[in-house]
């Protein structure tokens, strides 16, 4: 319970976080993104991982929590005080706000048209894909296609009968066998032996 309250807490100060950039950009700094997507993410880690905190690890977030708190609030204040006393008295004018909450409708809606344009032109090329696939033969063939071997191919290709041995004196003649044959096969290149130096 009051892990997802403290979840519902981070999200909230989170967005407020981010739309401070749009809201009021004389109390907004450059990294502010960044640090409103991190505690929106405490925020959601909070909010889905809310049953598996209890005891020791509840304690800690919420002295984290506390402390994110603490220190948002100082550093708050430290902009207000760097603010001139004309930003001051602009901040509380309604043209102002209103002219801050018009941008931010404007910045959604264009948000929302670009979601909308996105999704109708993935919605399209994923329907052209569909009829392209609809419009080919239903016969398939095969394009690479190995020919069957002919009888000749076949009887090389066959693995020679296995020979049933007895003893290791069959399984020597064996061996040599295969040797002779192996070097009748073979190109004949002529080669030195090799005398070992003395």
């Amino acid at each position: 319970m009051l892990a997802t309250l403290g979840g519902i807490l981070a999200l909230l100060a989170g967005l407020t976080v981010l739309l401070v950039s749009l809201l009021v950009p004389e109390l907004s700094r450059p990294r502010d993104a960044f640090w409103g997507a991190l505690v929106l993410l405490l925020g959601l880690v909070l909010v889905t991982s809310a049953e598996r905190l209890s005891g020791a690890p509840m304690l800690a977030v919420l002295c984290g929590g506390l402390l994110i708190g603490r220190l948002g609030t100082e550093v708050s204040l430290g902009r207000w005080r760097q603010l001139s006393d004309e930003e001051r008295q602009r901040f509380w004018a309604q043209e102002r706000w209103r002219t801050s909450l018009s941008q931010l409708g404007a910045t959604l809606a264009q948000l929302v048209n670009g979601l909308q344009a996105s999704s109708s032109s993935l919605g399209g090329w994923l329907k052209q894909r569909m009829s392209a696939k609809a419009t080919q033969s239903p016969q398939v063939t095969k394009r690479w296609v190995r020919p069957e071997p002919s009888e000749q191919e076949s009887a090389v290709l066959s693995d020679p009968p296995l020979a049933v041995v007895s003893s290791f004196e069959e399984v020597d003649v064996l061996v040599q066998q295969a040797i002779k044959d192996a070097q009748d096969h073979a190109p004949s290149t002529e080669t030195k032996p090799v005398e070992p130096e003395p």
